[in-house]
């Protein structure tokens, strides 16, 4: 299947007072540079909207962004003919739309094994070209244990660096044992909350645009080292679940069944026998969302605690984006078709953790399984019982390519270490949070007293990830409201937000 050339070549352009960005990384190289003038930034206007979404789901719904007249351009996102200022959603990686792909016995695993290995060590090479020290995130899972496995034959000079980002996750041993095997050099880094933290405020200023993804400490910790470490760019293997697919399990449906928009008093969730209890915050919250914004992982602000952030009906605006993603949703045929279009969705936060700090640190970003040639192979030419399994078994092609190298190991099984330590940051970082939501009041005037209120529950990493995005979105936010206040005079903040 061929897509559109304004599907993939990069391109930024001001369109009608709006400034779009080509933002995909399946795209190629994208480029922030427009946003570095100081012009750019004196006059970009907060979109008050955008701050909802990134509190109510940890990313910006595309195409928007933190700024009101920045728009982004991720997979599946086109100009409307006639109408450039516009942008339209159709995502054409659905499973059905595929060319029709090989039947299962008309290809061997042998031809396609070696086939996967020469396009992956192609897009290893042709993403690291410009790179003379790369450094390789590798977190223990399927995607980077094949990436290392090609990184291996032509990137031999790159550095493995896997991140324990907290006790539920431990798995830089194997990480490090495949590195070895395969003559790689192999750090780790583990997560210190306040360190991580510090690091991320040092970057907010050159960061050119703001995401709340619950993995975002995590990559700016590892940027920073890998500066400090004279790495020049980073090797990152997400991108590939669009092309392989997204099976749906029991538990999956479990959770996203709980969604009914139910009305559920917030105080509930501070009686003691229940704030205590991760699985019951979790679940009496899914009962507020609806099915769509389930599918959406981690634990965030429900839209009454948003309004009240915000002292008005801040989250109804951002719950009509999702809108624009409502035709493809409908046209749908399955639930793992609904999960795609979540994860091209998710697209606008989960590249953005990895791009916004590599670009405050100077470093090039290598997505080798957004290589074009790669991602259409797996769509394409890859037998349906390669790519999902009996039972929903994901990435078959995969898995029998890592065991070709190793036998069965528990990060096959399990899913990468890069989660973050968030009740420990709530500890370590409290009173300056605390502290920036104070100073923000002109924007958040309720994030203080959420704060006051919530304190004794933050040892459960349900109430720690609000208290995360809190700890993301404000000093990003005070950075760029003191700059237009340098910038333009005593004046200048109240045209900053919009």
């Amino acid at each position: 299947m061929n897509m559109s050339p304004r599907e993939w070549p990069y391109v930024a352009s001001s369109l009608f007072k709006q400034t779009h960005i080509r933002a995909s990384p399946y795209a190629g190289d994208v480029d922030f540079s427009v946003l570095d003038t100081a012009d750019a930034a004196a006059s970009a206007s907060i979109d008050m909207v955008s701050l909802a979404d990134l509190l109510r789901n940890s990313f910006v719904y595309p195409p928007h962004t933190i700024y009101r007249d920045v728009k982004i351009m991720t997979t599946g996102f086109a100009t409307q003919q006639d109408r450039e200022d516009e942008l339209r959603f159709h995502f054409v990686y659905q499973s059905v739309l595929a060319a029709a792909r090989p039947l299962s016995h008309t290809v061997s695993d042998e031809t396609l094994l070696r086939t996967y290995h020469q396009l992956l060590s192609q897009a290893v090479q042709r993403s690291t070209a410009s790179l003379k020290a790369p450094w390789f995130l590798q977190s223990g899972g399927k995607d980077s244990t094949s990436v290392a496995i090609a990184v291996a034959d032509v990137r031999p000079d790159t550095t493995c660096l896997t991140y324990l980002g907290g006790r539920e996750e431990n798995e830089v041993a194997s990480a490090r044992f495949v590195a070895r095997q395969l003559g790689l050099r192999h750090e780790a880094l583990v997560c210190d909350p306040g360190r991580a933290y510090d690091r991320y405020l040092a970057m907010v200023p050159r960061m050119p645009l703001l995401t709340a993804d619950f993995a975002l400490l995590s990559y700016a910790d590892l940027a920073t080292e890998i500066g400090r470490q004279q790495g020049d760019g980073i090797i990152d293997g997400m991108g590939v679940d669009l092309f392989f697919g997204v099976p749906m399990h029991l538990r999956d449906h479990l959770i996203i069944g709980l969604a009914r928009q139910a009305p559920i008093p917030g105080a509930w969730l501070t009686y003691p026998f229940i704030r205590q209890n991760f699985k019951l915050c979790f679940a009496l919250a899914s009962l507020q969302m609806n099915r769509f914004e389930r599918h959406i992982p981690g634990s965030r602000f429900s839209d009454h605690e948003v309004n009240g952030l915000f002292g008005w009906n801040a989250s109804t605006h951002s719950r009509k984006r999702m809108d624009v993603f409502q035709d493809d949703v409908r046209a749908a045929r399955s639930a793992e078709g609904v999960r795609r279009i979540v994860l091209v969705m998710l697209e606008a936060g989960g590249f953005a953790k990895s791009m916004y700090s590599a670009k405050a640190m100077g470093l090039r970003m290598a997505y080798p399984y957004c290589d074009k040639p790669l991602c259409e192979w797996i769509f394409n030419e890859v037998p349906d019982d390669r790519l999902i399994g009996p039972g929903g078994l994901n990435k078959v092609l995969q898995r029998r390519y890592i065991a070709q190298r190793f036998q069965r190991l528990p990060y096959v099984q399990n899913k990468g270490s890069f989660r973050f330590n968030v009740p420990g940051l709530a500890r370590q970082r409290f009173e300056q949070v605390h502290a920036f939501a104070l100073q923000a009041r002109a924007v958040l005037p309720g994030a203080a007293t959420w704060l006051e209120e919530h304190r004794h529950c933050l040892g459960n990493k349900f109430f720690a990830s609000k208290f995360y995005l809190l700890a993301v979105t404000l000093p990003w936010l005070l950075s760029r409201m003191r700059h237009a206040v340098s910038a333009g005079g005593d004046d200048a903040m109240s045209p900053v937000i919009s």
